[in-house]
């Protein structure tokens, strides 16, 4: 086994585990932090496929804005997430049947990666290419819109969780 197969099974370890930690987690800030941890994992996996500039946007974007914005809505909100309700829910079962038919589908996957690995284009690691992804995500005909339209759902957010966690004045 080379290095690189080596630092991928030890990070795809810490990912898978980091991952399920977000969803098993009780609190919510311990969720965020295993969060960030998993997107780390997948920043270290653009590295290793030599997508540095993806791996930057993955820790710039994901981790730098969107889980930290995550982090700080639960501590501006946690007078309000102050339920003692019951946390669990009535459709589990459907929950865990789309998750085994996932799993199952990715398992189909590994088994005939021969057949999917002829379906991938070749991808090569020319100077042109980032170029062509910049122009594309400002081009009024590609991407602009979604990537305006990101932005927007963020502020909104961002305001909504303002006005949850602000003050009733009466």
């Amino acid at each position: 086994m080379s290095a690189e197969q080596i630092i991928f099974l030890i990070v795809a370890a810490v990912t898978l585990v980091a991952g399920l930690s977000v969803v098993t987690s009780r609190n919510l800030i311990h969720s965020a932090l295993w969060l960030i941890l998993t997107l780390a994992g997948i920043a270290v996996f653009y590295v290793l496929l030599d997508a540095g500039f993806f791996a930057v946007i993955q820790v710039v974007v994901y981790i730098g804005a969107i889980a930290i914005l995550f982090i700080f809505a639960v501590m501006l909100t946690r007078r309000v997430m102050q339920d003692s309700g019951s946390q669990s829910n009535s459709n589990w079962w459907l929950g865990a049947i789309i998750a085994l038919l996932l799993f199952v589908g990715i398992v189909l996957i590994f088994i005939n990666w021969q057949d999917f690995a002829t379906l991938q284009p070749e991808l090569t690691n020319s100077s042109g290419k980032l170029s062509e992804l910049g122009l594309a995500l400002v081009s009024p005909d590609q991407y602009v819109l979604p990537f305006e339209l990101a932005s927007v759902l963020l502020v909104a957010g961002m305001i909504g969780a303002i006005f949850v966690a602000g003050e009733k004045k009466r």
